[in-house]
């Protein structure tokens, strides 16, 4: 009896194929449906599977599309970015799930990208760009999409050189009057003195500089456009001993039961706007309050018992939604709170950045403004060496960077 083997191997293959139970693709995308219908994801992908596997797993795909009411969209040259690598779809296909709009921008990209080869200039920036706006489609957080740029580009945030610690630095006239106030007021500790600086510390990585505005190339007369913020648990000790040292009070105590924050803001000799402020549970501080029950109180060097947490950089813009897509995207912060015209951002332990509407805080937005913010790096050098390589950016410079609303950073 003779076999045709030809025969037998290609009926053991179609068994074998036609027995794949997707248990895990079904699995996942069983999850991302769930994600779609929610609007947690304006759409989402299948795993990618060569054509003849997703001949055989359409129909599972389509059942589980129908149970969670969203769409599919068969999709067999999904667009190039730099989310992915290139190597896990080509060859293959994906399912798109979506609904309403949600297939409609993703074509309407497509499109775009397609130009954008064609003229030559799919890459660089632009690439970044169009691969970011892929991510938000895909419902990813911007730490996830710069995560995923990291993996599969020349792209780094800052904190991938990691970030430590924040210096808050002040220009004063008198930096000798400056320097008492902080210390004999305040208690600040100092760290390090000079006649042209005073480096003091807050609490933790959180640090204000106190330096000589005769050395410096700033005007008295710039405007500040800044405010610090110093989070304590000891709202209404400080609000009374500044009052018995007859530091000048702008904006009184508040409490507010069942409110995110309570505070006053009191000013130091030369204007410059302190806040005093401590944060309670509340929507807005879901994520806030976790942060700060982690960080201890730290003493002052004062002879009545107050103390420090941490601080908040308070920043001030004309326009908030690139100076928040700076933090995010270029810095690789992540929102601790929302409030509204104010956004609350995480830089290291004991220091937050705080994003203002410049129309509606207690400052104004300014092209110039007498403050600098300089970041303790990790890895600086290296830092310095990738800033060089995005010479296309203007405001990239060595050995500094100026965010969007004109704040000077150095390293």
């Amino acid at each position: 009896m003779k076999f045709n083997w030809i025969a037998i191997v290609c009926c053991l293959c179609f068994v074998s194929c036609t027995q794949r139970d997707f248990l895990k693709e079904s699995g996942q995308l069983e999850t991302f449906a769930e994600m779609v219908k929610s609007g947690v994801k304006p759409l989402a992908l299948s795993p990618p599977l060569p054509t003849e596997e997703m001949d055989l797993f359409i129909a599972e795909a389509e059942k589980i599309a129908g149970q969670y009411e969203i769409e599919l969209f068969r999709e067999a040259d999904l667009i190039e970015t730099d989310l992915f690598s290139d190597s896990l779809v080509v060859g293959k296909e994906v399912l798109i799930l979506y609904k309403g709009n949600g297939l409609r921008s993703y074509q309407a990209l497509k499109t775009e990208i397609e130009e954008a080869k064609s003229a030559g200039s799919y890459s660089g920036d632009q690439k970044i760009a169009f691969s970011r706006r892929f991510g938000r489609l895909l419902g990813y957080p911007v730490e996830r999409i710069n995560a995923l740029l990291a993996e599969n580009s020349d792209f780094r945030d800052l904190q991938d050189f990691g970030i430590k610690g924040l210096e808050t630095h002040w220009f004063y006239k008198d930096l000798n009057a400056a320097r008492d106030f902080y210390t004999k007021k305040l208690g600040l500790k100092i760290q390090s003195d000079s006649d042209s600086l005073v480096v003091l510390g807050i609490a933790g990585d959180a640090k204000l500089v106190l330096r000589d505005l005769s050395k410096s190339t700033y005007s008295s007369t710039t405007p500040k456009s800044v405010a610090l913020a110093f989070l304590t648990e000891d709202l209404q000790g400080w609000y009374d001993h500044l009052l018995a040292k007859n530091v000048p009070i702008k904006y009184s105590l508040k409490v507010k039961p069942g409110g995110p924050h309570d505070g006053f803001v009191a000013v130091d000799p030369e204007g410059y706007l302190l806040e005093f402020e401590t944060f309670f549970q509340h929507p807005e501080n879901e994520i806030l309050i976790p942060e700060l029950s982690q960080l201890p109180a730290e003493p002052t060097a004062l002879d009545v018992n107050l103390s420090l947490q941490g601080s908040i950089t308070w920043l001030y813009y004309k326009d908030m939604l690139p100076a928040q897509l700076f933090v995010e995207e270029n810095v690789g912060l992540t929102l601790s709170a929302d409030q509204g015209w104010a956004k609350i951002y995480r830089l290291s332990t004991n220091s937050y950045l705080g994003l203002v509407d410049g129309l509606r805080g207690m400052n104004a937005f300014s092209d110039q403004k007498l403050v600098e913010l300089k970041l303790d790096l990790a890895r600086p050098e290296e830092w310095g060496t990738y800033l060089k390589t995005k010479s296309s950016d203007s405001t990239q410079v060595a050995g500094f960077f100026r965010d969007p609303g004109f704040y000077r950073y150095t390293y």
